[in-house]
C-alpha cells in the first residue's frame, strides 16, 4: 500500500494546491484502509485512488471557502521538485504556473481537468472515480477549459539553468532599465504573505511597476543575502533564508526568454514543505 503513496499524494496535491494538506488526506485514507482490514475490497489501488481524489475534492471545497477571507493574494503551496521527499512523484507535480491557473476552477472542475489533461484518464475512468456520468465529465472538462481561456496549460517552458544568474547580475547592478529589459510587457508579480508577513496586497502588472517592485524589495530586504537557487514545480526559483529558516520563495515563469510571471511565496505556513 505504501508504494501507492507517491502517486496518491500527487493527485491530492494537484487538486488541493497544498502539499501538507495533501499528505494528510492520503494518510487519513490509508489509515481508514488499514482499519477496514478484512473488508471486501477487490481492487486496492482503485479504492485508494477514488477515496483520495474525492477526499481531496472535499478538502479543496473547504479551502476555497477559507480563501474568501484570505488577506491579499492566494498562491499554491510550492514543492521543491529537485528535493521533494519520497511521498510524491516529482514528475507528476504540475508546473507552478498551471497550479496558479487552476485556482480559477472549482474543486470538481479542477479534479476532472487534472485527471484528463495531466494523468490521461479517459472520461469513462473519470466518471467511475467521481461517480458521475461520462457526459457530465465531458461537460465539466469543457467548462474548465473555458474558464482557463485556452491558456498554454500543456506547456512547461524549459528555462536555461543560468537564467537566474542573469537575473541576479542585473538586479545587483541596480540598473532598473536593464531589469525592465528582462521582463515581458505583460509581466505580473504576485506576492502571498497570508497576512502573517509583509507582501504586496495586489499584483504588480507591467514592466515599470514590476521592475520597481522587484528592485525595491531586493534593495530593502535581500541585497545582503545570497539566495539558494533551485526549482519549484519545474520552474526556476530563488530561496531566501533568515538564520537557516526559509522566509521567501521567488518562482519565475519565463516565456520567450523574458520573465512573464514572478510568484513570491512568503506565508510561512506554505514554506514548511521546502524547509
Amino acid at each position: 500500500m505504501d508504494s501507492l503513496r507517491p502517486i496518491l499524494t500527487s493527485y491530492a496535491y494537484n487538486i488541493l494546491g497544498s502539499y501538507e494538506d495533501a499528505k494528510d488526506v492520503v494518510q487519513d485514507v490509508m489509515l481508514e484502509m488499514i482499519n477496514r482490514a478484512g473488508a471486501d475490497i477487490q481492487n486496492e489501488k482503485a479504492y485508494l485512488t477514488r477515496s483520495v481524489i474525492n477526499r481531496a475534492i472535499n478538502a479543496r471545497n473547504r479551502l476555497q471557502k477559507m480563501q474568501s477571507g484570505y488577506p491579499g493574494n492566494w498562491l499554491p503551496e510550492p514543492v521543491a521538485t529537485e528535493t521533494a521527499d519520497a511521498e510524491v512523484n516529482q514528475k507528476d507535480i504540475l508546473s507552478y504556473s498551471l497550479m496558479v491557473l487552476l485556482e480559477k476552477l472549482d474543486a470538481k472542475q479542477r479534479a476532472v481537468f487534472i485527471l484528463k489533461e495531466a494523468f490521461s484518464y479517459e472520461h469513462e475512468e473519470i466518471a467511475e472515480v467521481l461517480d458521475i456520468s461520462v457526459e457530465n465529465s465531458r461537460k465539466i472538462l469543457s467548462r474548465a477549459k473555458a474558464a482557463l481561456q485556452n491558456e498554454r496549460f500543456n506547456e512547461v517552458v524549459k528555462t536555461p539553468g543560468d537564467y537566474l544568474t542573469k537575473y541576479m547580475d542585473v538586479i545587483r547592478s541596480r540598473d532598473v532599465k536593464k531589469l525592465e529589459q528582462l521582463l515581458s510587457n505583460d509581466v505580473m508579480v504576485v506576492s502571498d504573505g497570508g497576512g502573517k508577513v509583509a507582501a504586496a496586497l495586489n499584483p504588480l502588472v507591467g514592466t515599470e511597476s514590476a521592475s520597481q517592485f522587484l528592485y525595491g524589495i531586493y534593495n530593502k530586504f535581500y541585497f545582503d543575502r545570497e539566495p539558494v537557487r533551485g526549482w519549484v514545480n519545474h520552474l526556476p526559483a530563488l530561496f531566501y533564508y533568515d538564520n537557516d529558516q526559509l522566509v521567501t520563495c521567488m518562482i519565475f515563469e519565463v516565456q520567450d526568454e523574458l520573465i512573464h510571471r514572478v510568484y513570491i511565496v512568503r506565508n510561512p505556513d506554505k514554506l514548511v514543505g521546502i524547509n
